[in-house]
């Protein structure tokens, strides 16, 4: 059984990451060869599942965590291509520009935040399930 306040608010992060998923294929997605599994941008009812990226965030506890619980955040290009790593920063610092932009629109009052915690991108702030918090 899931939890409605639960599923509201992933659909509003997923709504978030799809926007930033087209932003992303209309800036960067001619850039580099799509992975022959993959359909174009727009080809499935699913961004995660066609174009070059595939942007999604998951739920984490946190232990052992310096920022603790949040969702991390996962920016990945679906290509067999090598992406030098300079353009694959310049990426995922747009990628991560833009959710942090838009993360009050999505989940207004909340004061969520992206950081760095080791190697990965969080975000973190009040991720209470409350019904005052309800969207």
């Amino acid at each position: 059984m899931r939890n409605p306040h639960l599923e509201n608010w992933e659909e509003r992060l997923n709504g978030l990451l799809r926007q930033v998923d087209r932003a992303l294929e209309e800036r960067f997605g001619k850039e580099y060869d799509l992975h022959p599994a993959r359909g174009a941008h727009g080809s499935a009812d699913n961004p995660q599942h066609d174009g070059l990226f595939r942007v999604t965030a998951a739920f984490t506890p946190g232990f052992g965590s310096r920022l603790g619980r949040g969702y991390v955040l996962q920016i990945e290009m679906v290509t067999l291509e090598t992406v030098p790593a300079d353009k694959v920063d310049v990426i995922e610092k747009e990628a991560i520009r833009m959710i942090g932009e838009g993360l009050e629109a999505a989940l207004p009052g909340r004061g969520l935040k992206i950081g760095r915690d080791g190697n990965l991108w969080k975000i973190t702030g009040d991720l209470s399930l409350s019904a005052e918090k309800s969207y």
